[in-house]
């Protein structure tokens, strides 16, 4: 078996995989490429697997080609979809190319010192010139409808169950896709195609019409889905939420936390799938988890490590302190090496209420603070009868009935964190 093949396998992650491309893989260094489709600024865990086939392509001595599909991003992949998607303006889908690439930079080696230093290219730079009349003669002719109807993306979209049909937009989707992988054939030596197992029907297309066009013969191999051990869909919060790869939008606490909490069953396989840990320290790994499950290193082996892959290691450090915060024990100036986003990921959900920095400048006292000024408490007497039983806490810390915010309890500027007993939160935002 391939190096490289192998090495998918035992990680499960691969799916379909088209004949004679072990003996492509095993023959020279193949170029190889997955196309990702701009439809935000960022892309979330969903895409990890794709770049990660990528990672592992390049690993081992082949060359990865990054493809972001700024032309196919104008009219959406039906692929899994029951209806079309809202077309996007130029303007905005070179926001999301521009944010795509810089993200892809991170996983994949670009020194051209390389012999197999990766590639990252755009459809649109192609497929902008190509009039619609070179398109339908040129590549439209080589395929048949009946060809296109056969798959599973087209037949699912006009089958009798769906009230909406298929645009003769999104019906185009699978041609483009494939005149991608010609003309990566052509240009760049491209001879494989990689990409989730719902993809395989527009992979094949593209090595059809490298076959039909100029004889030439193009390989594919697709990955599983990644799912839950339940069946659910993988890559959202229990919110519903994305996790995006970008911090800004998923900010590197909660990506770190989103791993930190799957499931047993679940991070058995992700760690095999979502790391580059080797084949024996994960087999071991997981023997331990199994004999001591409540200690979660398994998900916390998972969680620091594509941490580091996605945001480095100074934004692991934050996550964890972090983490600490919220589940261990933690001092105010533990909370004060917090940055704003990651102190409102940390207590996303807590109430708050807005004080002005003037009040805070000269001096809040604790009980209005407390209760006029936030409403945290119902009262005045409320409030003393509180910090009498010395259950209050600002930042972390127990404080009297004579206490004074000032600007030195501020948190990233911003912030100040006032506790009763020791679930209860609320924060003040002062500006």
């Amino acid at each position: 078996m391939n190096p490289l093949i192998e090495e998918l396998t035992w990680r499960g992650l691969v799916h379909n995989i088209m004949p004679g491309t072990e003996e492509q893989l095993n023959k020279e260094m193949t170029s190889g490429y997955v196309g990702f489709d701009p439809t935000a600024d960022s892309l979330h865990v969903g895409s990890l697997v794709p770049i990660f086939l990528l990672v592992h392509l390049q690993r081992h001595g082949h060359r990865p080609i990054a493809l972001v599909g700024g032309a196919t991003g104008f009219i959406g992949d039906p692929t899994g979809k029951a209806a079309e998607r809202s077309l996007l303006d130029e303007e905005t889908l070179n926001k999301y190319v521009a944010g795509i690439k810089a993200q892809l930079s991170r996983f994949l080696d670009f020194d051209t010192n390389n012999g197999n230093s990766a590639l990252l290219v755009n459809n649109y730079d192609w497929m902008k010139d190509f009039s619609f009349i070179d398109f339908a003669r040129n590549v439209g002719k080589h395929i048949t409808v009946n060809y296109m109807m056969a798959k599973d993306s087209v037949k699912s979209r006009l089958s009798s169950e769906s009230n909406v049909g298929m645009s003769f937009t999104e019906f185009t989707y699978q041609l483009i896709q494939g005149y991608d992988y010609l003309h990566l054939y052509k240009e760049l030596g491209a001879k494989l195609q990689m990409g989730g197992s719902d993809q395989w029907g527009n992979i094949t297309t593209g090595t059809e019409l490298i076959r039909r066009t100029v004889q030439g013969e193009a390989f594919a191999f697709t990955c599983p889905l990644t799912t839950k051990a339940d069946g659910t869909k993988f890559g959202k919060s229990e919110g519903g939420e994305n996790i995006w790869l970008d911090k800004n939008r998923t900010s590197s606490y909660k990506f770190y936390q989103f791993w930190l909490n799957q499931a047993d069953a679940d991070a058995e396989r992700y760690i095999k799938i979502y790391t580059f840990l080797e084949k024996e320290a994960i087999d071991d790994l997981i023997e331990r988890h199994r004999q001591e499950p409540h200690l979660r290193e398994l998900q916390r082996k998972l969680a620091t490590e594509i941490t580091i892959l996605v945001h480095g290691v100074d934004e692991l450090r934050k996550a964890e302190k972090a983490s600490q915060v919220l589940f261990g024990k933690s001092t105010s100036e533990d909370l004060k090496e917090l940055d704003g986003d990651t102190f409102l990921s940390v207590f996303e959900g807590v109430p708050q209420a807005t004080v002005s920095k003037e009040e805070i400048e000269v001096g809040l006292d604790i009980v209005t603070a407390l209760a006029e000024k936030s409403g945290f408490l119902k009262s005045n007497s409320e409030a003393r009868r509180e910090l009498k039983a010395n259950s209050i806490s600002v930042n972390k810390e127990k404080i009297v009935e004579d206490f004074v915010l000032t600007t030195e309890n501020l948190i990233a500027d911003k912030y100040i964190l006032l506790q009763k007993g020791k679930k209860n939160y609320f924060i003040l935002i002062v500006e």
